[in-house]
């Protein structure tokens, strides 16, 4: 009996230097979560909210696009950052492309691509010009032509805008290196703790949550689509829980979105890429909505304000982190509140919630590249207002 209790402390004690010691900053985040949502009723439904948008509106789309990407790449046993990083007059264009996809899968992959050392500083420059995030969705749905327009409008700015960022700067300008990234990314390493169950369940509930998902984006009412009410947010809450309690539990170390093609699983390399993402979501969703919970802020109530103003306040909202803030503007300009050149500037300076992992993985380059972001926004938002309105 005490050779058992001797060997079950021993293991509880190598579990707990091996993966939860090391995670104290990612298991501080879940307790801060469980705090809130266990501080007051009112509270809670702000946290369980914030956390079904981040899984519903970010996490969903994201790893579909990684899933995309990653798969491509097993099939045909290629490298994307290989195959950019030999193509590099077209950098900036293949990042636009990539950006101008619907959600901010294609932006967070080209992010990636930059801190590992194959895509310049201008192609990360061109992906969050070009990037309009989920907002996209909504756009497509109302005014297709229109959305395709402002697409094809940020596809050129991004491309033009990293092909002089690239001839003023170089490719390698704040580029962190990779140890740095690695380091600063701190999501699982290769013996990262995504056990197959764990892998093979997230998955299973990616498919459900894509397709909710997406019903969103296209507004449409869950609940009263499915007759269950609270479905969607609950959902949305319990993904987010488990894709968080993954991320806090996988070890510390390089991780797989910055280690080539091929060093781990598709799928558990989808997971583990995703979770980081997703806690980063979380995070930023949630100071955004305690925010708005505690000081009451309104992003429509910007916009209450001079008619020429609209495109500098357009990209000045563009500047918050996420696309919660640009989805407001959006319907603001579909309900007629705002005029199209608002729209304009709003969707070259906004970065969507690709701007997360590159703040968390390239701080300097992610800061500098919003900032530049607003000329192209300045211009377009100004010249089509002068020119059309």
């Amino acid at each position: 009996m005490t050779e058992l209790a001797v060997r079950s402390g021993q293991t509880l004690l190598a579990f707990w230097s091996r993966r939860i010691a090391p995670n104290g900053r990612k298991l501080s985040v879940l307790i801060v979560l469980v705090l809130l949502l266990a501080s007051s009723a009112e509270m809670a439904e702000v946290v369980m909210q914030a956390m079904s948008d981040a899984y519903l509106a970010v996490t969903v789309f994201v790893a579909a696009t990684l899933a995309i990407f990653y798969s491509a790449e097993r099939l045909l046993n290629v490298d994307l950052g290989e195959v950019m990083a030999r193509r590099t007059v077209l950098q900036p264009a293949i990042a636009s492309l990539l950006g101008a996809l619907p959600g901010c899968g294609g932006a967070i992959i080209v992010v990636t691509q930059y801190t590992r050392g194959y895509a310049s500083f201008g192609a990360f420059v061109s992906v969050l010009v070009a990037t309009m995030g989920d907002a996209a969705f909504l756009l497509i749905a109302r005014e297709p032509m229109t959305g395709l327009l402002v697409m094809a409008v940020s596809m050129a700015a991004g491309t033009v805008s990293g092909m002089i960022i690239d001839r003023v700067h170089g490719r390698d300008f704040l580029r962190p290196a990779s140890e740095d990234a690695a380091d600063e990314a701190d999501f699982g390493a290769r013996s990262g703790f995504i056990p197959p169950w764990a892998t093979s369940l997230w998955l299973a509930l990616l498919v459900p949550g894509l397709v909710m998902g997406l019903l969103m984006a296209f507004q449409y009412d869950i609940d009263g689509l499915t007759g269950i009410h609270g479905l969607a947010i609950w959902f949305g809450f319990a993904g987010a829980a488990f894709a968080l309690l993954l991320w806090a539990l996988s070890g510390n170390g390089n991780s797989h979105i910055l280690c080539p093609a091929g060093t781990t699983g598709v799928g558990e390399r989808i997971v583990i890429d995703t979770n980081f993402v997703t806690a980063w979501v979380v995070m930023a969703f949630l100071a955004y909505e305690i925010v708005v919970h505690a000081f009451g802020a309104d992003v429509s109530v910007l916009f209450q304000a001079w008619g020429p103003v609209m495109p500098l306040v357009a990209i000045l909202v563009g500047f918050v982190p996420g696309c919660g803030p640009q989805i407001v503007v959006t319907s603001l300009y579909l309900a007629g509140a705002i005029p199209l050149s608002a729209q304009f500037a709003n969707a070259i300076a906004n970065d969507g919630d690709a701007l997360f992992p590159a703040l968390a993985l390239a701080p300097r380059a992610a800061f500098l590249a919003t900032v530049y972001s607003a000329l192209p926004a300045f211009i377009i938002g100004y010249g089509w207002f002068f020119l059309f309105e």
